[in-house]
């Protein structure tokens, strides 16, 4: 009982310091020499609209009594974040931020579903490089792009659940087909369930999209836009370019790699020096033991 506490304030507390050292850094990164005026000023006229919205709403609150004042509170800086929102330009930087972010969480998401559900610990990342599932950082950014114009539009929640629902069911269609199509792979599939539209398809997991897609909308995406806001020093700009130079590495490495596990099962021998280096660095063995749920080429003809 003792060891078990330790270890969760242990945790916590590992927890507590990679939040400070990722609040510390962000920081660092706003403290950076800033962009040119005219990139600017959408940024500085967001945040001022923001601030005197939430002045005026806490104003308001102040005048309360009781869990009265603590709701006010709460809803002053909502309306911060909306005000914030309405006058915020969505561009390039926020969305390889949020599919970075998304290609963790969704992972993370799926092994603790897939823990719960199943009793399972596999690894079930997509990409060769780092704790990404490139299926979940498209399924973040497309849901903020069209849901980000969805409210301001005034969308309502069953036309939310719907899109996302939509978007969900499209993804895993098109990523599941693109991969048998192209690689010869399988990394899951819906065949043996009763609601199963297609091998990628489900109803209940459309309807899973449709609620995480809500989730996401009403919940996380407009704090989570908040608290990357826009772009307001070079050290930004930079790192978020690292990040995206990153990510494209980081797929095509995937896509090579998978090309030749396929060429490999097909007996097609390395084409030069780069193709050699791929089958010593990146074997069968490799690919098996990183893409556990990932069946490619002779290991899926084997089921």
């Amino acid at each position: 009982m003792l060891y078990t506490l330790l270890l969760l304030v242990l945790l916590i507390e590992i927890v507590r310091g990679f939040v400070r050292v990722v609040v510390y850094f962000a920081e660092w990164l706003q403290r950076g020499r800033s962009i040119d005026e005219e990139d600017l000023e959408p940024a500085v006229r967001a945040m001022v609209e923001s601030d005197d919205a939430l002045d005026r709403e806490m104003a308001r609150a102040s005048q309360k009594r009781g869990l009265a004042r603590v709701f006010a509170r709460w809803q002053a800086a909502n309306e911060a974040v909306d005000e914030y929102l309405d006058n915020m330009h969505l561009g390039w930087y926020q969305v390889i931020i949020i599919f970075f972010l998304g290609c963790m969480g969704g992972l993370l998401l799926e092994e603790a579903w897939m823990l719960v559900t199943a009793g399972l610990t596999e690894n079930r990342v997509g990409l060769v490089w780092g704790p990404f599932s490139p299926l979940y950082g498209t399924g973040a950014v497309l849901l903020t792009v069209l849901c980000f114009q969805m409210r301001r539009h005034g969308a309502k929640t069953w036309q939310v659940f719907l899109i996302s629902a939509a978007i969900g069911g499209g993804l895993e269609q098109v990523t599941g087909w693109g991969m048998e199509a192209l690689f010869h792979a399988e990394s899951w599939t819906y065949a043996y369930l009763p609601d199963h539209i297609t091998q990628w398809v489900a109803w209940r997991f459309l309807f899973f999209w449709g609620l995480l897609g809500i989730v996401w909308t009403r919940l996380i995406m407009p704090k989570l836009l908040y608290q990357i806001g826009m772009p307001t020093s070079q050290r930004q700009i930079l790192f978020v370019t690292l990040v995206a130079v990153y990510l494209v590495a980081d797929i095509g490495m995937t896509l090579v790699c998978f090309n030749r596990k396929s060429a490999r099962d097909a007996g097609v021998p390395p084409a030069n020096a780069f193709e050699q280096w791929v089958d010593t660095h990146y074997s069968d063995e490799f690919i098996s033991g990183r893409f556990e749920n990932l069946k490619i080429g002779d290991e899926r003809d084997s089921q």
